[in-house]
């Protein structure tokens, strides 16, 4: 018979650690994305104008439409996770 024996090991191993960190990270950008479902527009940087390349007019961003922000990309996989739960429970 073998004298190795499977023993469990109280040392945390850097596996754990950063499989607990990546966990801690997505559930914190989660609750960030419900709470601020919108950023500011990155094209307009938040002002919802655009400038015209000649002259010193102003226009809407095309982006945002003039509003300035934009529904962050983890808000729109959260409404598209709730819309396919919806779907399935009617």
């Amino acid at each position: 018979m073998s004298a190795l024996a499977a023993t469990a090991t109280p040392e945390t191993t850097l596996t754990g650690l950063l499989l607990l960190t990546l966990a801690v990270t997505t559930l914190g950008y989660g609750l960030g994305c419900w709470l601020y479902p919108f950023g500011a527009c990155r094209r307009c940087h938040g002002t919802g104008k655009r400038r015209s390349p000649f002259g010193r007019a102003f226009g809407l961003c095309r982006r945002c439409h003039g509003d300035g922000r934009r529904l962050r990309i983890g808000r729109r996989i959260i409404n598209a996770l709730r819309e396919l739960h919806d779907k399935g429970t009617r």
